[in-house]
């Protein structure tokens, strides 16, 4: 995610690191589902860690439901920052400090990454913590066909057309609509008429997390481990398949979390799980792994931190660059980056380069035990 979110120049960015601009898939858009995925995986084995240590069901509701707040809290604060609009404040030509930070909270974005994540989470595990497998599988379909039922039988307010009919154009499903009666103003300020983490479209997302579980109930099963991780494989392929044939009449579309998003994702999700089990765990193939290891144990540190290093360089921080104010990132890429390698390549090694000093941040972290937890 840091990789994609950080390039270079937002011109100049190879296709794979991009998100489809509407219907379809990119490796890119890969990312977040599989955020979910792994979310629901770590569910199942932390319930089952809490039932182990004899935590009654009340226990783990009350820790599930604070650890989503916190991390739906985090991501409001990480829209909200730096608390106060910084720039011009439109209609007040010279505004006071108070005057800023009202302006910056009364055209905030509610939904955001963090805040899907921590309501899917807390969905996700309520629904599972008192459920047998069957039932989880069928919650999960529920789940997936009423939101395509919704998003396709249901008359789209202010049109009158079904849903099914406006799926080409953003700012008119359903999903966009309650978007805005609910959130008014406060929508992704590149759309400003929907957003691609909005209400509606979290009901299958919850799927998602619910998928990983299962996954993560196979994976703490007591099967040898050659079956586990075929039986991941087929399962992946399968839901690959599946989302396929659901997208040839419910289109695969990150920003509306399709139900055939869904199931394609979680399936890639499982084959790109079942092959680190295969390398890992089975060949024996770790000299690879520790950098992912390094982010992997404090993903919330390199979350919000990059976010707010990023808001920082890209934005609010300029320098004088010949002769006019830049962002310090645009600063430090025109010089560092841009003379002397092609665009693409220029605007991709910016983004390593960024990666790299969150992974030199998060390595002394991990490797003296430091890892913060929600």
């Amino acid at each position: 995610m840091l990789l994609v979110n950080d390039p270079g120049s937002w011109s100049h960015i190879y296709a794979p690191l991009r998100h489809a601009e509407w219907h379809g898939w990119t490796p890119t858009d890969l990312i977040f589902p599989f955020f979910l995925f792994i979310v629901g995986i770590t569910t199942h084995l932390s319930l089952e860690g809490g039932r182990r240590r004899g935590a009654n069901d009340r226990e783990m509701t009350v820790r599930i439901i604070r650890r989503g707040a916190i991390i739906v809290l985090l991501g409001l604060l990480l829209n909200a920052f730096p608390f106060y609009t910084w720039g011009e404040v439109p209609g007040n030509p010279d505004p006071t400090f108070m005057e800023r930070v009202v302006d910056r909270f009364q055209r905030m974005r509610f939904p955001g990454v963090l805040q899907r994540i921590g309501v899917a989470y807390v969905a996700g595990a309520l629904l599972i913590l008192r459920t047998t497998l069957r039932q989880q599988i069928a919650i999960t379909a529920a789940l997936l066909l009423g939101y395509w039922a919704a998003m396709t039988l249901i008359p789209v307010p202010g049109t009158g057309q079904r849903g099914a009919t406006l799926l080409d154009q953003p700012g008119m499903v359903l999903s966009a609509w309650l978007d805005r009666q609910v959130f008014g103003p406060h929508l992704w300020v590149q759309s400003k008429t929907w957003d691609p983490e909005g209400l509606l479209s979290t009901i299958p997302a919850i799927g998602t997390v619910i998928l990983g579980v299962l996954a993560g109930r196979l994976i703490g099963s007591g099967l040898p481990l050659r079956q586990r991780v075929g039986r991941l494989a087929m399962w992946g392929g399968a839901g690959i398949a599946a989302g396929l044939v659901w997208g040839m009449v419910f289109p695969i579309n990150k920003p509306l979390w399709t139900s055939s998003y869904t199931l394609f994702t979680a399936g890639a999700g499982a084959v790109v799980l079942a092959l680190c089990l295969w390398a890992i765990e089975m060949r024996g193939s770790r000299w690879w792994t520790p950098p992912f290891v390094a982010y992997g144990v404090n993903p919330m540190i390199a979350f919000v931190g990059s976010g707010l290093m990023a808001r920082l360089i890209y934005s609010l921080l300029k320098v004088q660059f010949e002769g006019r104010a830049v962002p310090l990132q645009a600063a430090i890429y025109r010089v560092a980056y841009e003379p002397w390698l092609p665009p693409e390549a220029a605007s991709l090694a910016f983004a390593i380069s960024f990666v790299l000093v969150w992974l030199a941040i998060l390595w002394p972290l991990w490797r003296r035990g430091l890892i913060f937890k929600v």
